[in-house]
């Protein structure tokens, strides 16, 4: 499912510090978002003080992705955008993508879900930007959905990404894949999505979280906290399985 496409309006997206609590980043979550709130509740987020951060792919696949609107409306929820939003928002305003067929890879709430709602949903996933940069106690943290398309982190913040680029952001693969551990400059970790893996793995000073929380009883959610770059993980398969289970 790799494909060159247009990204979205905006690109880098940089948070300020939270002074009162914890910060998380959490992989793809693919319309799963009562699995993912049992994983936040098992790890004792609390919404009045932690924040959390998706490095995108919130709908498609799972049960639950016309939900995306209340979780964007969230203060304490940020996200950026996958290969999967960018797929859905295209779909839904009539600009379907050229080679990826959305609907053969978990779009069908597309076709169910009310126009109004859809076009809703498809403006605000439109606007999730392309990258995001947390600044933490030790240092900036970056996201981007798939893959950096640089070294150092600086050519992020004050270039525009060329359309290559842009692809990299929301497609590649090649990191994981060459198992290229160069660190990226300037930035003290990057987090990545769209790779499922068993557990998180790093290479240099990048990680891949995306551990198939939305797989039902083959994954689980990983909570990397942005502080401590530390991962916690949600209740597991068990209850992954049951929330599925309620879906069938």
């Amino acid at each position: 499912m790799d494909g060159p496409a247009p990204a979205s309006p905006s690109f880098l997206a940089r948070i300020p510090a939270n002074p009162h609590g914890r910060d998380f980043a959490v992989g793809d979550i693919h319309g799963c978002f009562t699995a993912l709130w049992q994983a936040l509740e098992h790890i004792g987020f609390d919404p009045a003080r932690d924040r959390l951060f998706s490095v995108g792919d919130l709908v498609n696949r799972g049960p639950e992705s016309a939900q995306v609107l209340h979780w964007l409306a969230q203060p304490w929820f940020h996200a950026i955008s996958g290969n999967h939003d960018l797929m859905a928002w295209r779909h839904a305003l009539g600009r379907p993508h050229p080679q990826v067929d959305v609907l053969a890879h978990g779009g069908d709430w597309l076709t169910s879900t009310a126009p109004q709602l859809l076009a809703r949903i498809a403006r605000q996933l439109q606007a999730l930007p392309l990258a995001m940069e947390v600044a933490t106690p030790g240092g900036p943290v970056g996201l981007v959905h798939a893959d950096c398309p640089s070294d150092d982190w600086q050519d992020l913040r004050e270039h525009a990404l060329s359309p290559s680029d842009q692809d990299c952001c929301l497609w590649s693969r090649q990191r994981y894949q060459r198992r290229y551990a160069a660190p990226v400059r300037n930035v003290r970790a990057v987090v990545h999505g769209h790779t499922t893996v068993p557990t998180m793995q790093t290479l240099g000073n990048v990680f891949f979280i995306d551990t198939g929380g939305w797989r039902g009883g083959q994954g689980h959610f990983t909570l990397l906290d942005l502080h401590t770059l530390m991962p916690l993980r949600g209740p597991g398969p068990a209850a992954a399985e049951a929330v599925r289970r309620r879906y069938r």
